[in-house]
């Protein structure tokens, strides 16, 4: 047995004797050689955030190596940099870098990674070429310090790396707006809205159209919403008025609209502005009130109703008329009344002369009654219908008296009674 074992021993000994030594490798030269470079269209307009792709290449080659049986591996090759971290720096370009410095690891030579950063072009930028700065800062294995056939020291170098990445951004025209006003934009009419529009940009618009656009959910709906200028000059300011309605549904306060240009740009494209979002003051609602007392008539009368208007809206109306709808038990062929212009604030009197029926059920009645009228930009309107009070009572003896009809007979019994008086007296003369 014991010489069973000598031998197993003896046979691993001598395959150990005849193998050759593993062979190790080690490089002599060759660093890394990092570039970077935009990925696609460097070319960006004023206002305009972008993701902004850059590709970090190593093209670092191995020059020369050794391979001996005493020579340690190498866990890292001089080639290869290592711990990658890339800034990206505004430099003198008219941007805001959004982004934070990014750590990308290890890139060995011959290969690339991609990592990407969010800019926000400044909206007042000038066209023109700028630079950013692409801060790289990395390690590789300058030396390599071999103790022995089975030990090694590395020895890394730090290297910062400033690159520029050039970017181009393009002329175009970039809206300021300022100065904005309402005239008559009020709640359920129509008025205008004027504004100083400016190109702050640094492209000349040929045949510039000037827009005004709603915004979702806002009651504003331009009308009259457009302003052509052949060419609007970097610097230039226009004052436009446009027309719009405000929806019955608004309220007295402000809301959103946006200004835009359609233009032509100096490749001969028709391209559009960056939409600016400015509030526009909106008045109330062109409202009424009837703010008379109740008239008073009784069955069979023909009798006037006196009622009172209050424009209790915020602006003027123009050519008022007010009207009512005589229904049982009454009758009218005086049922439209000529107010004229009536200004926030102000009461006017209507009078209408009605026939109450003999048989009318003494009572309070409701006249419905409504004022059409012509607003600010001479569009015609109808008021919300209101009631007007109308008290049907019997009329006491004192009240006959003051009875229109009963007048007029006691008028004619008197001018009878006259005149009959005055006949017997000029027969007795004769």
């Amino acid at each position: 047995m014991k010489i069973k074992y000598m031998a197993l021993i003896l046979i691993i000994a001598a395959l150990f004797i005849a193998a050759p030594a593993s062979a190790g490798t080690k490089y002599l030269s060759g660093d890394p050689i990092i570039t970077v470079a935009i990925s696609g269209t460097n070319e960006f307009s004023p206002g305009d955030e972008v993701t902004i792709p850059i590709v970090i290449q190593n093209s670092g080659l191995k020059e020369m190596k050794i391979t001996s049986s005493d020579i340690v591996d190498r866990d890292d090759n001089p080639d290869t940099a290592k711990m990658v971290t890339v800034d990206l720096l505004k430099n003198d370009a008219p941007v805001t870098v959004k982004s934070d410095p990014q750590m990308i690891g290890d890139i060995a030579a011959g290969s690339s990674t991609t990592v990407n950063f969010i800019v926000k072009i400044d909206k007042n930028a000038p066209a023109g070429e700028y630079d950013l700065l692409a801060d790289i800062s990395y390690q590789y294995l300058n030396y390599a310090e071999q103790f022995g056939t089975d030990s090694i020291r590395y020895y890394y170098k730090t290297v910062e790396l400033d690159q520029e990445l050039p970017i181009t951004i393009k002329p175009m025209v970039v809206l300021e707006v300022s100065n904005v006003t309402t005239d008559s934009l009020n709640v359920g009419t129509e008025g205008y809205i004027t504004m100083n529009v400016k190109n702050v940009g640094s492209e000349s618009g040929k045949n510039a159209v000037i827009k005004l656009e709603t915004v979702d959910g806002s009651p504003v709906i331009p009308t009259d919403a457009s302003v052509y200028e052949s060419v609007f000059e970097p610097g230039e300011e226009k004052t436009v008025v446009f027309k719009a309605s405000v929806s019955d549904d608004g309220e007295a306060k402000n809301y959103p609209v946006q200004v835009v240009v359609e233009y032509t740009d100096y490749e001969g494209e028709t391209v559009s502005s960056d939409a600016v979002t400015v509030g526009v003051d909106v008045g109330g609602k062109v409202d009424f009130e009837v703010v008379s007392e109740p008239s008073v008539l009784s069955p069979g009368e023909k009798g006037k109703i006196t009622i009172q208007y209050e424009n209790s809206g915020a602006t003027t109306v123009y050519n008022a008329q007010a009207r009512i709808s005589a229904v049982d038990p009454f009758t009218s062929n005086d049922d439209t009344a000529y107010l004229g212009d009536i200004a926030p604030g102000e009461v006017v009197t209507a009078i209408y002369e009605v026939t109450v029926d003999d048989e009318a059920t003494l009572k309070t009645y409701a006249i419905d009654t409504e004022i059409r009228y012509r607003d600010a930009l001479d569009n015609s309107q109808i008021s919300d219908s209101m009631k007007a009070q109308v008290v049907i009572e019997k009329r006491s003896g004192m009240d006959i008296l003051t009875n229109p009809i009963v007048l007029t007979l006691v008028v004619f019994i008197i001018v009878g009674i006259g005149y009959f008086v005055w006949s017997r007296k000029k027969k007795n003369n004769e």
